[in-house]
């Protein structure tokens, strides 16, 4: 029992070191967001629910967050999010063109969102194929625009376990994504 408490004693203190590692990101993220008036939502699958939880772990993120999709499964992507089974089949649920269908997916099935972002990847330990490591995670995102949905998609590769993983794509997606789509107030990283 001793071994267990300390392991969950680390577990409590790593998952504390999370939120506080996210919370100036995700701070930074709404305040874009309701400078701009818009509400965001996301598509979720290597990341299992990781990004919309850190999205909505701080106060106020109401005004800014619509809602999220946890769609780990490829039939959840077409099922969910309209993601093309041609799209799964040609390209694999790890790809750029998944991506941005699943942020436009995502936009679709969220009227009041004006803003979308996605994750799909390979957090490990398994599940590398050749071409496509762990560690390897799409990014899309995608915006309403006069002229329709408007989506990207970026290719990262992030080092470490599964958790680090996950943490790493989030931190991305938090900094990164609003970039892609030309709300540039983020920077890069």
């Amino acid at each position: 029992m001793a071994v267990s408490d300390s392991s969950s004693t680390q577990d409590k203190a790593k998952s504390a070191l999370t939120l506080d590692y996210l919370e100036d990101a995700v701070q930074a993220f709404g305040q874009l967001l309701v400078s701009r008036g818009l509400r965001v939502c996301c598509a979720e699958s290597c990341t299992g629910g990781l990004l919309a939880g850190a999205l909505t772990s701080v106060a106020g993120s109401s005004d800014w967050f619509d809602q999220g999709f946890v769609t780990y499964t490829n039939q959840a992507k077409i099922d969910v999010l309209n993601v093309s089974p041609d799209t799964l089949a040609h390209h694999g649920a790890v790809s750029e063109e998944t991506a941005m269908e699943m942020a436009a997916g995502a936009l679709a099935a969220s009227p009041d969102a004006d803003v979308a972002l996605s994750t799909t990847g390979i957090a490990g330990p398994g599940g590398a194929t050749p071409g496509k490591p762990v560690g390897m995670v799409c990014l899309g995102a995608a915006r309403r625009t006069p002229e329709g949905v408007v989506a990207r998609a970026v290719t990262k590769q992030f080092q470490g376990e599964r958790t680090q993983v996950r943490l790493d794509t989030v931190d991305f997606a938090l900094g990164g994504m609003l970039a892609h789509l030309g709300l540039a107030d983020v920077a890069a990283q």
